[in-house]
């Protein structure tokens, strides 16, 4: 029996990408074979935290890095961690935070809901927020002046589908912040491929998801400053308790970091290419349907595939009816435009995508 089959789970086809609700990505045989080897072994902890250190220090070219839970847990450690430093009083007191520096600025175009409000991820450090600019749009003035205070951390968001309005430059916006003697954060949980890209801004710590593009077990990487990543371990002895890694999550994500290292990226992207180009194609040959292929938005070196196709949203709700379900991104719709990733799916799946569209548009 296969998992699914022993547990009574439905098999599903997921074109709407690292999602985190169809289980985000697949991992390799490489990374199921580490996580394998090391769930029946001890380790000190303490020490496997020192080599994942070391090794998304390598791969991302930050100072140092940690693995935590996952990137939610991510935002309100590394907003914990400019509070409390690494102050075993101040991390004890936590989420109180009354006596500590506890307000973050963010543009209010960067307020997002992933299942659970950003916002309420920063809070849970014992945090308070202060929106700059509004939900169209958020200058650097807006920024700098919402900085203009005491008490102040400063987080940003980068994403492909979730931020709203104008996009921020995220050079002046870090440069800002440093210029009033606080921190930057970047909350790029979907961005793997563009860490480098993020660190290169300046800002002080950059969160990625782990089980996103780097296909490792569920894991929020933390890579940054020396000070302010040793300033987020140091908070498992507070607040972090709860969002520590597992041992099998660390080695999954030493593996990962090998694979990608290994990876020949150029390659990958023309295959990925190549793959978007030829569904694009065929799902051009479907009566009713217009399809290209679009660049990510954020600048991820990857493209998707958008259908444009009148009465999205009722081909959007069999293909999810039917067997297996197939799920696709639905933000635009009402336009009718659907939008699928193609990443992690492969030849057999394509075909099934295609005859199911060929079959809803027939009727």
């Amino acid at each position: 029996m296969s998992i699914h089959e022993r547990h009574r789970l439905s098999v599903v086809i997921n074109a709407r990408g690292t999602y985190t609700p169809l289980g985000v990505s697949r991992s390799s045989a490489g990374v199921a074979g580490a996580v394998a080897e090391a769930l029946p072994e001890f380790f000190v902890m303490a020490e496997l935290g020192d080599r994942a250190s070391e090794a998304i220090a390598q791969v991302t070219g930050a100072q140092a890095g940690a693995v935590v839970h996952c990137t939610a847990a991510a935002i309100t450690l590394a907003v914990a961690a400019s509070m409390a430093g690494n102050d075993p009083r101040r991390i004890a007191m936590l989420p109180d935070a009354k006596d500590m520096h506890n307000r973050v600025v963010m543009p209010a175009s960067h307020v997002v809901d992933y299942g659970q409000s950003n916002l309420q991820a920063v809070r849970l450090a014992g945090a308070q927020v202060a929106l700059a600019g509004d939900e169209t749009r958020c200058s650097i003035d807006d920024l700098d002046e919402e900085l203009d205070g005491p008490d102040v951390t400063c987080l940003l968001l980068v994403s492909s589908r979730l931020v709203k309005g104008e996009l921020i430059d995220l050079v002046q916006a870090v440069r800002a912040a440093h210029r009033r003697g606080v921190p930057a954060i970047i909350d790029g949980a979907a961005q793997f491929p563009r860490t480098a890209d993020l660190l290169a801004t300046g800002a002080d710590l950059v969160l990625i998801s782990g089980q996103k593009y780097l296909a490792s077990p569920t894991a929020g990487l933390v890579a940054g400053t020396r000070t302010l990543v040793r300033a987020v371990r140091s908070q498992e002895e507070g607040i972090g308790r709860g969002m520590k890694p597992t041992k099998e999550a660390v080695i999954g994500v030493l593996a990962a970091l090998e694979e990608w290292q290994a990876k020949d990226r150029a390659k990958w992207e023309a295959d990925q290419a190549a793959k978007v180009n030829s569904f694009v194609r065929k799902a051009n040959e479907l009566p009713g349907v217009v399809a290209e292929s679009v660049p990510d938005p954020a600048g991820l070196p990857l493209a998707r595939v958008l259908l444009k196709v009148v009465g999205a949203a009722r081909v959007a709700t069999e293909l999810e009816a039917g067997v297996p379900p197939i799920y696709v991104l639905t933000d635009q719709q009402d336009n009718d435009e659907l939008l699928l990733e193609l990443v992690p799916l492969d030849d057999d799946e394509l075909t099934i995508i295609l005859t199911r569209l060929a079959m809803i548009l027939d009727r």
